[in-house]
Order: C-alpha cells, then structure tokens, then sequence
C-alpha cells in the first residue's frame, strides 16, 4: 500500500480498572513505557473508571517537559456526564465494567451545555487547556440517538470554534449512529469500534468508504474484539459480554486460517485494523507493560498478503460471500 501508515494509539480504558484494578503505581509504568517506545497518542473518556482514567493520564502528562508535552496527542469523549453518588461510594462501578468505588455515575447528555460541561471537566482532569479530538460517545445508547447526534456534533463544533479541540465526530460501535454523525457537515473524525476487525466487516460497505471520501479521520478500536481476537476460546469475551458460541466458532476458525500463513490471530488482527485506506489511528489497550510490548511487536511483524487473500473469501460479520 502507497500511503502512511496508521498511528498506533494507546487505549486507556485499563488506566480506568476495565473488568479489573491496577495500582497507580502500575498505570504510570505502563504509560512511561508507552513513551519511551515512541507512543505520542492516547485515548481516554470519562467512563472509563468514572473518570480515573483522564486522571492517571493527566498525571502522567504533568511529569513532561512543555516540549514534550507538546508532542502528545490526546483525544477523549463526551455525552455522559459524572454527577456525584457519595451514598454509592462503597459500592464498585463493576456493574459498568470498571474496578472503581461508585462515587459518581454517569448520565447522559449530548446537549450543548453537557457537552461543553463533559469537555471542560475532562481537561481539568487532563490537566491540558485542548485536546486533538472529542468524540461524541456512544450515542446509540441515548434516549434519543438521531437527536443526540445533532446536538453533539452541533455542540462539539463550537467547542472547536473556540480552540478547545482539533477534530469532532462519534465514537462507537453502531454502524448506524456513526452514518448519522456523517451526514453532520461539522463531523471530521470517527471512533470506529469494534466493526472493522478480522471477524467483524459491519464498517466496510458503507461507513469506512464514506469517510474517505469526504475525508473523515477514522481511528479504528475494539480491534480484538473485547479479547476473543486475542484468545479465541469459550466462554472468551466479545462485545464486552461472554462470546456466543457460534462467533467463538467463527474465531477460531479465522485463527487457523492465520495459522496455515504462519501469523497468530493476535498479530493479524492489529494488523489487519490498519490496512484500510481510511484509517488513519489504530487504537489498543494495555494492562501491562508486557502486554504493551506484545502490541508493539505485533505491530512490527509482516504479514504474506496470502492470509487477507484468503481471509477475503470467508463470510464473517457483516459480509456475505457469494456462492
């Protein structure tokens, strides 16, 4: 392929306790180890830990010289906004996935005094005065999605009128919600998660070639799948939930492919999330500095032409393959 490659971006949601908690100690390990290794971008939210997660990230950031500082590309959501819970504070946040004490929760706003609340409470937490991109953050789940959309695109744009943020658009799982961010004129980017993976093609037919041509950045995540790309076994998760067994099949059966062309499933799947010609981010998660290594040589191994050759040829989510 003739073009720059994808940015690898380091997802932050294990800096918020995703399923489980790491130290402090551990989070600032792995976010030292992702600069010293030439890592400058970095994606976060606000519901990733209610909020632990920009401020592990914030921390880190404030040990940086300006210049360097200068050099880190940070993007985070909005349309959830954390209201204080003290009468929930000994409970946990696991029922939303995060190993954090439930002093906050989460509700939804996309209108423009939310999204502008969102932001600005993000870059305290941040502790940067900007972000390169705000995404509008799983819109599909709002009341009202298509509304929701309109109102925080419409809301992010006058942020970024104001140097608040570079780039605006929609991070999510739904094909849908992301086709209606684009038909906003304000939209310039898209956090496309989880429907542009080795099994999963829902992104390709329509939404990835609309945002090539009119120039959308697209940043790709979920590219393991919620872990079943990493480890294709039962009971493995897909979609944050335990796998059904018949896309367990399907994974394992895309794992042996990758096998016969001698790449395991892990390293194609991060491969595979960038080669499409509207991507310009690729973005995964770490809970270790190991597991961040692991990525890294992943991201560095070649892969034959031969495997995508043949993975063209099998029916997956979101294909049909004629017969």
């Amino acid at each position: 392929m003739n073009r720059t490659r994808p940015t690898l971006a380091l997802g932050c949601a294990q800096l918020g306790n995703l399923f489980e908690a790491i130290d402090d100690a551990s989070a600032r390990e792995l976010l030292e180890l992702a600069w010293d290794t030439g890592v400058r971008v970095f994606d976060t939210a606000p519901h990733y830990g209610l909020g632990l997660s920009e401020r592990r990230l914030g921390n880190f950031l404030a040990t940086l010289t300006p210049a360097e500082r200068a050099e880190a590309v940070v993007s985070t959501k909005v349309g959830r906004l954390l209201a204080p819970t003290p009468d929930r504070a000994s409970a946990t946040d696991l029922e939303a996935g995060f190993d954090v004490p439930a002093t906050h929760e989460r509700v939804w706003d996309a209108s423009t005094d939310g999204v502008r609340r969102s932001l600005e409470a993000s870059l305290v937490r941040l502790g940067l005065d900007r972000v390169d991109t705000a995404y509008l953050h799983d819109p599909d789940e709002y009341p009202a999605t298509e509304r929701s959309v309109e109102t925080g695109i419409a809301a992010l744009a006058e942020l970024r009128d104001e140097g608040l943020v570079r780039a605006v658009g929609t991070g999510s799982k739904s094909v849908a919600a992301m086709l209606t961010t684009l038909d906003q004129p304000a939209t310039t980017a898209m956090m496309v998660a989880g429907r542009h993976t080795l099994i999963d093609r829902s992104a390709d037919a329509d939404l990835l070639p609309r945002c090539l041509r009119r120039g959308t950045e697209v940043a790709v995540a979920g590219v393991y799948n919620s872990g079943l790309l990493a480890t294709p076994r039962p009971s493995g998760r897909f979609e944050y939930a335990e796998a059904p067994a018949h896309v367990v099949a399907l994974a394992q059966r895309v794992a042996a492919t990758c096998e016969r062309h001698g790449v395991d499933l892990p390293t194609a799947a991060l491969q595979f999330a960038g080669r499409d010609e509207s991507v310009s981010r690729v973005v995964v998660g770490a809970r270790t500095p190991g597991q961040l290594r692991t990525n890294l040589e992943r991201w560095s191994t070649a892969v034959p032409e031969s495997l995508w050759d043949e993975l063209a040829g099998l029916e997956l989510i979101g294909t049909t393959v004629a017969t």
